[in-house]
């Protein structure tokens, strides 16, 4: 098993290293895929994957990237209106096929999944996108594995002793400062190397973006767990062996990015 996971995770990692780097149409594909095979496994869940608000969430996902790719997303929340809409229509035409917690999903699951995966394309378009496209992976990542080691040695107090028995407080304090020292690290490389345009105190910057992010990304790993123990699956998926799907894999990258993006375009 951890020969399977180790093998998965080292083609993953060259998967997003390749992708990042061509960036361009070539990034925008595969985070478009992504998003795409996260919905289907969110709706899964909810046994929505093939119903008809299933696949108007896949149209209304290839339409606002559309709208990402022409660089028009200050229509994004027009477009998520016309979801809303959509799905509305869908519940009073069709009643009473539907409830208001399917309304709610499929809602739902567009800004959990697309519009929050999306930043990964958008932080790619900024300048130094690909360097700090990295860095979201590095520092939700980076989080998950310091906090894995510092709850190992030093875990005593439980975070959330119902969700995740397992995880802990030090844990948890471990992978924020982890992260954030790795984000130092990351920073300070790509200054001395001139892999980076912007100038100022890189390294301070980066570390400040990971402290923050490591505190999001626990949220995401947390929330992406509750989801699952509420509706009593393992798994979202089998698509990553040894890893399983999509959403458990980038769990913690999904709430991650929209907080780097941020961060980066207020900071640098």
């Amino acid at each position: 098993m951890f020969a399977t996971r180790l093998a998965s995770g080292i083609v993953l990692v060259a998967i997003a290293l390749a992708s990042i780097m061509l960036g361009g149409d070539v990034w925008f594909g595969v985070v478009l895929a992504i998003s795409l095979v996260g919905l289907y496994e969110l709706y899964r869940v909810f046994h929505l994957q093939k119903d008809l608000l299933g696949i108007l969430g896949y149209l209304f996902t290839v339409a606002y990237y559309a709208l990402l790719h022409g660089e028009e997303k200050e229509f994004a929340p027009e477009l998520l209106v016309g979801f809303l809409i959509c799905l509305l229509a869908c519940y009073v035409f069709a009643y009473p096929k539907y409830r208001t917690e399917q309304i709610m999903t499929a809602l739902f699951g567009m800004v959990y999944v697309v519009f929050m995966l999306s930043y990964l394309y958008q932080i790619r378009e900024l300048a130094d996108g690909a360097y700090l496209t990295g860095l979201v992976f590095f520092c939700a990542w980076g989080c998950d594995t310091c906090a894995y080691v510092f709850g190992m040695l030093f875990g005593r107090h439980k975070m959330a002793p119902v969700l995740s028995p397992k995880k802990s407080v030090e844990g948890g304090v471990g992978g924020i400062v982890g992260a954030a020292l790795l984000g130092a690290a990351y920073g300070a490389v790509g200054a001395h190397f001139g892999l980076l345009e912007a100038e100022g105190n890189i390294a301070a910057v980066f570390a400040v973006c990971c402290a923050a992010g490591a505190v999001i990304s626990q949220i995401g790993d947390l929330a992406a767990s509750a989801i699952k123990r509420n509706h009593d699956i393992k798994d979202y998926g089998h698509l990553i062996p040894g890893h399983g799907g999509i959403l458990d894999r980038f769990d913690s990258v999904i709430i991650t990015a929209p907080i780097i993006y941020t961060l980066a375009v207020l900071l640098m």
